[in-house]
């Protein structure tokens, strides 16, 4: 929380640095923007330079992950299930409630345009591809070249094959392929934590850049953005609550009152993981068995992200609508799919690298400048709390579930 708010206090510095010379001394900002604005890009390159290997790390470590808990017993086959159904529901709702968000609360033409010109102009647009190409792009002829020419969405169908195969090998090979994955991981979180120390230094250019490029309509501009994308938040905190009713038999109220320790420490923090312990209490007043709990909070904790692809959906969704991209129908279902498959690998990631690392790769699949998420990060210290908020919520709403139905052995048959 504490570089999140670093990262923020500095975009907000360089924007007005940028408002302020431009008021004061146009000529000077004017020259001192060629100067800035590359230390702003090289950071962004280098953001930029960690996802495709930890696309690839992520996927497979979070399929292979996914795979071994459902191998884990009746429970946690039927907790995977449950985590599964759960996001894909939110990631459709995202598609209904975005359009619809920014129907009913429009930015003006002009602060969106300012907006468009600050993060990098206009988007190239064009007709959404048919059927056949979509098809045809799905499958890389050459996996390295689909990686050094970023082609994201046939990358991830070929990462996401092989992590299946890895599932059906020997067990000694596939920990070793996992372990191998699980190293490069490691390291490129290693990598992207370097990058997001300067974070603060390569923020403040962009928003130094952003404010002479824009100026003060980029300001509103940008917090359009965090309320239409923390509106997507609250729904998905209210269809958590709704789920929670009609397949858990949690009344509204009563899960409610239950959770409010929960939501202290999930808003102080914005940790899933911090807020365990007060989710473990939280189950056992609303009739959990501890040991099935026990089994399952963990598990949510470190594979189910409710809200992400609701949220980062959300965030792919703003940029189309910003940058005037056309999305089609192949293009919505492979966003929902890939929105899918980065929720269940970016487990237990910092949120300014999770925001990356989830998000770029559906913007790639679905044709949208990936460009953008290095300024916007710094704005999601709030969408973020309602991130954490939604998770909490549907974490115990599924341990409530998956109980439900589960044979009394905590470890049952095995798969």
């Amino acid at each position: 929380m504490k570089s999140a708010w670093i990262i923020l206090s500095a975009l907000i510095a360089g924007m007005l640095l940028g408002l302020g010379a431009e008021a004061l001394a146009p000529d000077v900002a004017a020259r001192a923007l060629p100067i800035i604005e590359p230390i702003g890009q090289l950071w962004l390159n280098a953001l930029k330079m960690t996802i495709v290997p930890l696309i690839v790390a992520l996927l497979i470590t979070g399929i292979t992950a996914t795979a071994d808990a459902a191998r884990a017993g009746r429970l946690a086959a039927r907790a995977v299930a449950t985590f599964i159904a759960a996001i894909m529901i939110s990631g459709a709702m995202s598609f209904v409630m975005t359009p619809l968000l920014l129907r009913l609360f429009p930015l003006s033409a002009d602060a969106a345009a300012a907006l468009r010109h600050g993060l990098g102009g206009e988007a190239a647009t064009g007709p959404s591809p048919g059927f056949a190409d979509f098809i045809l792009g799905l499958v890389p002829t050459n996996p390295i070249a689909a990686a050094a020419e970023t082609a994201v969405l046939p990358l991830i169908v070929f990462t996401t094959i092989f992590a299946f195969a890895i599932t059906r090998i020997a067990p000694e090979q596939r920990a070793t392929l996992a372990g191998l994955f699980k190293a490069l991981g490691d390291a490129m979180l290693v990598v992207i934590g370097w990058v997001l120390a300067v974070a603060p230094v390569g923020v403040f250019a962009l928003g130094y850049a952003l404010a002479i490029k824009a100026g003060l309509a980029a300001f509103g501009g940008l917090v359009h953005y965090v309320l239409i994308v923390s509106g997507i938040g609250v729904c998905c905190v209210i269809l958590a609550f709704a789920l929670a009713f009609l397949f858990a038999g949690l009344p509204p109220l009563r899960f409610a009152r239950a959770m409010i320790p929960t939501f202290a420490v999930a808003v102080s923090t914005q940790s899933s993981l911090a807020s365990l312990p007060a989710m473990l209490e939280a189950s056992e007043e609303l009739g959990v068995d501890p040991k099935k709990a026990d089994v399952v909070l963990p598990l949510a904790v470190a594979l189910f992200r409710f809200t992400s692809t609701a949220m980062n959906l959300a965030v792919v969704l703003y940029i189309a609508w910003l940058f005037h991209v056309d999305i089609g129908i192949w293009a919505v279902v492979m966003g929902l799919l890939v929105a899918v498959a980065s929720a269940l690998s970016s487990v237990s990631l910092p949120g300014s690298i999770s925001y990356v690392v989830s998000i770029a790769p559906i913007a790639g699949a679905m044709g949208v400048p990936v460009g953008p998420l290095g300024l916007l990060v710094a704005v999601e210290t709030f969408p973020d709390i309602w991130r954490t908020v939604g998770n909490v919520i549907a974490d115990v709403a599924a341990t409530k579930f998956a109980a439900r139905g589960s044979p009394d052995d905590n470890h049952g048959e095995r798969a």
